[in-house]
């Protein structure tokens, strides 16, 4: 037969069943790694997995957990995210997910929203912000369990995680197939989790996903990459709470048998050199901080900022030589991306690729397959770059309610600037009058919780799911995102600019990190404009110009530390001024003449999760941002 025993791990079966087959067809197999409190490596296999998450279920049960009761999890990645998660729905459970980083309102929003009887919550300190959220008027919590061990507390609401194995032990004494009764009972359409979305323009929808839309994404991610070998390692650092690394990332290494390295955007850049994973899901905002500091690690003189630009112009040579009429290059797993290029090229890049791209892989662990990107246009220029590097970026396009990827770069076919074609032939897609991308498939969501009116405005008559987002065709099937419908900003006379097209222009500046364009019913574009301030310290010091430290504050929350916020004075001076205004007018140059950024104001310090202007996957909330800074933007059209 032609697909004999490829891709065995292909089924579509509910998680806690995928759960359950890795568990007792591959019990030594190392399941999760991570890194403990002390730095220690921690190592589980399938079926030491499998047993935590069993005694959890169980615990769950003796306290009273019903099939189709919602529970909700608010924690950063870590192996507790997946034995909670596992432990819901292995009880018959709906796992509602809330990101760490959200306010009390907010989790008091989801929790009665949801109609939670219990709640997951990774530590004291999350306990501490949420109890009261949890204890509001209309809240159904009952129990409330702390994701550590020998958590002490005088709450009798409250129990930690080696309580709830105690009890699930104590239950499975005197019901030893309570667990694999409710797991056995599931129905594939029965609901598996509400994910509530980032609520970029307004409130968060909870959407519905069902065992059968989890398992059909699962089985779709994993048909279009190559087959998983014994030792792949996925490393998962973006949060679990986002269906994109819950079931991209995790729920592809449950369904391939792969082993699970735990990380975080903090200590990515550590425990890259120590799992050396060979894929990952990410986002582009870590794409760029990652090359952004290859870059200034190569600037340190020179001697090698000039080596480092040498080799990457030869890398990007070779890739634009690799590219056919349509701009498609192949990067098929080994396969040589000199394959085909002139002699001397290629002695140029293995001599770079010695001296410069080697070491920048082994930064990365040395044994990177591929990487992927989405919630979120890559630049294709940074997808170059890194494609010149030896690594090999795929770019996929999906939402919260189609359980992520709709349409992909294949690994033999990447068109860096486009999100590839439909994935998958048991998914639609097709390009409705107005340009906006409509799809259908198995792994489409079911519904809004609670909100039938949003449901219904999802899809047109014919059943399909309308994304609100404009795409183009390029070639061959390949779309490639305009903007979201309501991130076109329509001038007053008319004229249509794509935000996505500006923002996307200054990904690769070293002096700017986000833009966020302006200009629906004005006259023109304006814009807001967040620095890159490492990259003027940096400048600062080197050309002896003065700046109070004392105004700035540091976060390491990301792929690499950076700085903030730096204060007034910092940012207004003459030569910081100078600087952004060149790299606006860099951009201008490339844009039409209705498009250029006429006015613009520049911020002090930077959007992040916490501060309320980003979502957990570092997009931009437009609203937040419009009305926090409503006066400001008035003042640039008079």
């Amino acid at each position: 037969m032609k697909y004999a025993n490829r891709k065995w791990y292909i089924q579509h079966m509910s998680a806690p069943a995928l759960l359950h087959r890795n568990m007792f067809q591959y019990t030594e197999g190392i399941s999760q790694m991570w890194r403990d409190e002390t730095g220690t490596i921690r190592k589980l296999t399938w079926g030491e997995t499998g047993t935590i998450v069993k005694k959890l279920s169980a615990g769950l049960i003796s306290l009273g957990l019903k099939k189709g009761d919602r529970v909700a999890i608010m924690c950063n990645t870590s192996p507790r995210w997946m034995w909670s998660d596992y432990a819901i729905l292995s009880a018959g459970g709906v796992t509602v997910c809330i990101y760490p980083t959200l306010s009390e309102h907010e989790v008091e929003f989801i929790l009665k929203d949801s109609g939670s009887t219990m709640f997951f919550v990774e530590d004291g300190e999350i306990l501490e912000k949420v109890t009261a959220a949890s204890k509001a008027k209309g809240s159904k919590v009952k129990h409330i369990i702390v994701m550590q061990e020998n958590f002490e507390t005088k709450d009798k609401k409250v129990l930690d995680l080696e309580k709830l194995k105690e009890l699930g032990v104590a239950q499975l004494v005197k019901d030893r197939f309570c667990v694999d009764d409710r797991w056995k009972s599931l129905d594939m359409k029965d609901n598996m989790t509400i994910v509530y979305t980032s609520g970029t323009t307004g409130l968060p929808k909870g959407v519905v996903h069902t065992h059968d839309s989890f398992a059909a994404a699962c089985c779709r991610s994993c048909t279009h990459v190559n087959e998983a070998n014994d030792d792949d390692v996925m490393m998962s650092f973006l949060p679990i709470s986002h269906t994109y690394e819950r079931q991209c990332g995790h729920g592809t290494g449950v369904i391939a048998c792969m082993t699970l390295a735990y990380s975080s955007p903090k200590t990515l850049i550590e425990d890259l050199k120590i799992f050396k994973p060979t894929m990952f899901m990410s986002v582009p905002r870590i794409y760029e901080r990652i090359f952004m500091a290859m870059r200034d690690t190569a600037s340190k003189s020179p001697v090698k900022k000039a080596l480092f630009n040498a080799a990457l112009n030869t890398g990007l040579q070779v890739v634009e030589k690799r590219a056919d009429k349509d701009g498609f290059i192949d990067r098929t797993e080994g396969l040589s991306l000199t394959a085909g290029v002139s002699p001397w090229l290629k002695f140029k890049f293995a001599l770079f690729d010695k001296l410069i791209f080697q070491k920048v892989r082994d930064g990365l662990g040395g044994r990177l397959r591929f990487a992927v990107s989405a919630a979120g246009s890559l630049s294709p220029d940074l997808c170059k770059t890194f494609m010149a590097m030896g690594i090999t970026i795929i770019e996929g396009y999906g939402a919260t309610e189609t359980w992520n990827e709709i349409t992909v770069n294949h690994i033999d076919k990447i068109l860096p600037g486009s999100v590839g074609n439909v994935a998958v032939s048991f998914i639609e897609g097709r390009i409705a009058e107005d340009g906006e991308w409509q799809v259908k498939g198995p792994n489409v969501f079911k519904e809004y919780w609670n909100n039938p009116k949003a449901t219904k405005e999802a899809f047109t008559d014919d059943g399909f799911y309308k994304t609100g987002d404009i795409v183009e065709m390029v070639a061959d099937g390949y779309i490639k995102i305009v903007d979201r419908k309501k991130g076109l900003l329509v001038l007053d006379t008319g004229k249509n600019v794509p935000s996505a097209k500006i923002e996307s222009m200054f990904a690769l500046s070293k002096y700017i990190d986000i833009v966020v364009p302006i200009g629906s019913d004005r006259k023109y574009i304006s814009a807001i404009v967040i620095p890159n301030f490492d990259s003027f310290i940096e400048y600062y010091n080197e050309n002896g110009i003065a700046y109070d430290k004392s105004k700035m504050e540091f976060s390491d929350e990301g792929a690499v530390p950076m700085c903030i916020k730096v204060g007034g004075e910092f940012v207004n001076n003459n030569e910081f001024k100078r600087i952004i205004e060149e790299e606006i007018q860099k951009v201008n140059a490339e844009l039409e003449s209705y498009e250029v950024i006429k006015k613009y104001m520049v911020l002090d310090y930077k959007f992040t999760p916490e501060s309320g202007e980003l979502t957990p996957t570092l997009k931009v909330k437009r609203k937040v941002v419009m009305d926090r800074y409503k006066k400001e933007i008035d003042a640039m059209y008079k």
